[in-house]
C-alpha cells in the first residue's frame, strides 16, 4: 500500500490510465524520538504495516521503497529483522514499538501484536469471559502454533494472513488482515518470550519494565474507555489472573531479554540504542542485484522457456513504427496497442487446456471443446509501463482480475525498489500474466516474480509478457525462475551502460 514520487518519463507511458500514480510526491523528514507520541486507541488487535507518512483517499505514500530481499538466483537472501517486545499488561509495549518505528525511518515495518492470536473460545469459555472468569493471561489462551507459523513466514518474506481479535465480543473477526513485505518486524505481547520456538525467531529481545501500579492504572483507563468494561470486573480480573500470570509466566522471562527498558516509552536513551543496533544490522544485510545481473549469463543460449512471436512482415512492420524516434504519439500508441493484443493472444495459447463436456451446436451437432485447466487468470502489471498492456488483456479476457506492483530504480544505488502493491485475493490459485512493456536487465521482473512467489503463486503458473526484451533480462529471469514462461515479440542483444536496450524501444531500464 505505498508509492513514491513519479518515475522518469518513458515512451511507453504515453496514454497511461489515471492509476499511473503521476504527481504523487512526498518529502518527509526523519522522525526523531519525541515524548509527544501517544499510543493509538484500539478495540481490536493490532497487526499492521507502519509507518504511513502521507495518506490520500486511495493510497499510502512512503519516501523510500523496499530494496531487494533476494539474490540473483531469486532465492530469499535476507530475512526480516525481528524485534520481540515483552512486558506486563499495559506496560507500554505498543508505545515503545511505535517510537522505535518512528525513529527507524525505515519503510515496510510490520507491527505484529500477540493479541491477534488469542484462541477461539467455545460457548462455555465465552460465558466465563463475559463474567471476567476466563484467564486471558495464561499461555493456554494463545494459539502459539498459528503465531509461530505466521511469524516464521513473515520473517522469510512471505505474505501472511493475520487474525483480528475483537476484545469486546472475545472472538476473531471473519476478515483476516494480509501482511507482507517486512524489512523489520516488531512483535509485541505479554508472553512474547514464553515459547521456545518463538524465541528462536527473535533477532533482538526487549523487555519493557514498568511499575505495577502504573500498569494497573493504564489498564483501568484502557479497559473502561476502549473495551467497555466496568471497574469492579477489571479489578477482579487483575487480582485473579493478570497479577498472578505476570509473576508466574511473564516476569521470569526477563532473563531471556537482550535489553531491559525501564519506564517504557519515556526511556529515550534505551530506545536510541535499540534503533542504532537495528540500523547496523540492516546495513550488514544490504545486497546488490542489478550489477550482478549485468555481468551474468553472457554468451549463454536462450532458454527453452522463452517464446518469441514469429517475426512476420506484419509484426516487423509494427516494430519499425514503434521503434522509430520520429513516430508521432498517436501512431506510437495505436501500433503499440495492436502489438500488445497480438502478444496477449499468443501468450494465451500456452495456458493448459482440458477436454470439456461435449456441447450441442444450434444446428443439433456435437462439438468436443476445451476449457482452461485451472480456476482463473489474473493479470498483474509492473507499474507504470506495464499498465499500458492492461487494456489489451481486458479486451481478450472477459472479467479478468487485475493487480499492480510499482517498482522503481533507486538512483543512488541503482537497485530496484518495491513501493506499491495491490494483488487480488486468493491469487495463489490463479494463472498470472505478469506484464511489463520492456525488460532490459530483468531486475524489476525478478522482484515482481519474487513478490508473486511470496504470495504462494506457483512458479509454473507465472507468464512474463513484454513487448521487447534484452537477452540479459531473458537470461536473468530464466536462471532465477526456470519454470516461468517468458513471452515477447522480440529480443534485442545489447544493453548499454544506462541499462537501456539497444537498439531498443523508448527509454525503459527495467
Amino acid at each position: 500500500q505505498c508509492s513514491l514520487p513519479s518515475m522518469p518519463g518513458k515512451n511507453l507511458q504515453r496514454g497511461s490510465g489515471d492509476d499511473s500514480l503521476d504527481g504523487l510526491t512526498s518529502h518527509a523528514p526523519r522522525c526523531p524520538l519525541t515524548p509527544s507520541l501517544s499510543p493509538p486507541k484500539r478495540t481490536t488487535s493490532q497487526s499492521k504495516t507502519e509507518p504511513p507518512l502521507l495518506r490520500t483517499n486511495k493510497r499510502t505514500i512512503y519516501t523510500a521503497g523496499r530494496p531487494p530481499w533476494y539474490n540473483v538466483t531469486g532465492t530469499t537472501f535476507k530475512e526480516a529483522f525481528v524485534i520481540g517486545l515483552c512486558g506486563g499488561s499495559a506496560s507500554g509495549k505498543t508505545t515503545v514499538a511505535n517510537k522505535i518505528i518512528e525513529a527507524l525511518d525505515v519503510p515496510w515495518v510490520v507491527l505484529l501484536s500477540m493479541d491477534s492470536f488469542y484462541k477461539v473460545l467455545n460457548p462455555e469459555e465465552e460465558e466465563l469471559a463475559a463474567k471476567n472468569e476466563y484467564n486471558f493471561d495464561h499461555p493456554d489462551a494463545f494459539d502459539f502454533e498459528l503465531l509461530v507459523n505466521v511469524l516464521r513466514k513473515l520473517k522469510k518474506g512471505k505474505s501472511v494472513k493475520v487474525p483480528v481479535y475483537d476484545f469486546t465480543s472475545h472472538c476473531r473477526r471473519k476478515e483476516w488482515k494480509t501482511v507482507y513485505g517486512a524489512n523489520v518486524v516488531i512483535f509485541e505481547g505479554i508472553l512474547a518470550f514464553a515459547n521456545k520456538e518463538l524465541l528462536k525467531l527473535l533477532d533482538m529481545k526487549v523487555f519493557v519494565d514498568t511499575d505495577s501500579d502504573i500498569r494497573l492504572i493504564r489498564r483501568l483507563k484502557r479497559d473502561i474507555s476502549q473495551r467497555g468494561r466496568n471497574i469492579s470486573g477489571i479489578i477482579k480480573q487483575y487480582n485473579k489472573f493478570v497479577k498472578p500470570a505476570f509473576e508466574q509466566y511473564i516476569e521470569p522471562t526477563v532473563q531471556s531479554a537482550d535489553i531491559v527498558v525501564p519506564r517504557g516509552g519515556e526511556n529515550f536513551v534505551a530506545l536510541d540504542l535499540i534503533v542504532q543496533h537495528v540500523h547496523s544490522q540492516l546495513e550488514k544485510r544490504e545486497i546488490t542485484v542489478r550489477s550482478a545481473l549485468a555481468s551474468a549469463h553472457q554468451g549463454q543460449p536462450l532458454p527453452e522457456t522463452l517464446s518469441v512471436m514469429e517475426s512476420t512482415p506484419q509484426v516487423r512492420g509494427m516494430h519499425t513504427i514503434i521503434r522509430n524516434k520520429e513516430t508521432n504519439r498517436d501512431e506510437f500508441i495505436f501500433y503499440s496497442k495492436r502489438l500488445m493484443r497480438l502478444l496477449i493472444e499468443h501468450a494465451l495459447s500456452f495456458l493448459p487446456l482440458k477436454v470439456c463436456v461435449c456441447v450441442c451446436t444450434p444446428q443439433g451437432g456435437v462439438y468436443n471443446g476445451k476449457r482452461l485447466s485451472g480456476k482463473r487468470i489474473t493479470g498483474v502489471s509492473i507499474l507504470r509501463a506495464g499498465e499500458t498492456m492492461e487494456q489489451a488483456l481486458m479486451a481478450v479476457c472477459k472479467d479478468i482480475r487485475l493487480g499492480k506492483i510499482l517498482i522503481q530504480t533507486n538512483h543512488n544505488t541503482g537497485e530496484p525498489e518495491l513501493h506499491y502493491l495491490r494483488l487480488p485475493k486468493d491469487i495463489s490459485e490463479d494463472y498470472v500474466i505478469l506484464m511489463d512493456s520492456t525488460v532490459s536487465t530483468g531486475a524489476a521482473a525478478l522482484m515482481a516474480i519474487r513478490v508473486l512467489l511470496d504470495h504462494d503463486v506457483a512458479e509454473d503458473k507465472i507468464f512474463l509478457l513484454s513487448l521487447l526484451m534484452a537477452e540479459m533480462g531473458v537470461h536473468s529471469v530464466a536462471y532465477a525462475f526456470p519454470r516461468v514462461r517468458i513471452i515477447t515479440t522480440a529480443v534485442d542483444k545489447e544493453v548499454n551502460d544506462q541499462f537501456h536496450i539497444i537498439p531498443g524501444i523508448g527509454e525503459d531500464t527495467t
